[in-house]
């Protein structure tokens, strides 16, 4: 798979972005082993943009790396600096979850506030869990909801 291929403009702007981003992936002594290429690939599908540090001193080998890398996921390369290299990979579009229509709410925690009377103390908070059917009031109560009945009559 060739390497991506950016305008000067792209890659001045994801070079921005990247100026923010610590390291994510760093390759040692034993160079680009499958691991490595799993890892990276793993990070290129969640963030997009990545920065990929290569601990050794051979400027020839970190460029051999970068390329590699680059062929073999499918990146663009976006800045080659020191030991650090940027990667850019297009994020894939995330299938959207299909919701059911029968699905009722669940359970969820919720955090209640207990205030002291004198005000002196710190509040106490306490969680609770609260069923789809179940509400808390603003003192802290749980108390099941009301069944809500219309009240046109039908004619």
């Amino acid at each position: 798979m060739p390497a991506i291929q950016l305008t000067t403009a792209e890659r001045k702007a994801h070079r921005a972005d990247a100026h923010h981003l610590d390291p994510v992936v760093m390759i040692g002594g034993d160079g680009l082993t499958p691991a490595v290429l799993k890892e990276t690939d793993a990070a290129l599908k969640a963030h997009g943009l990545i920065k990929v540090r290569v601990l050794g001193d051979d400027r020839a080998a970190r460029e051999e790396i970068y390329a590699q890398i680059c062929d073999k996921l499918d990146a663009a390369p976006i800045q080659h600096i020191g030991k650090l290299l940027v990667l850019w990979r297009p994020m894939p579009e995330k299938a959207p979850a299909e919701a059911k229509e029968d699905r009722k709410p669940g359970p969820r925690e919720v955090k209640i506030l207990k205030f002291s009377k004198s005000g002196l103390r710190k509040p106490e908070i306490k969680k609770v869990q609260v069923m789809g059917n179940q509400r808390v009031t603003a003192g802290g109560l749980i108390k099941r909801a009301k069944k809500r009945v219309s009240s046109k009559k039908p004619g």
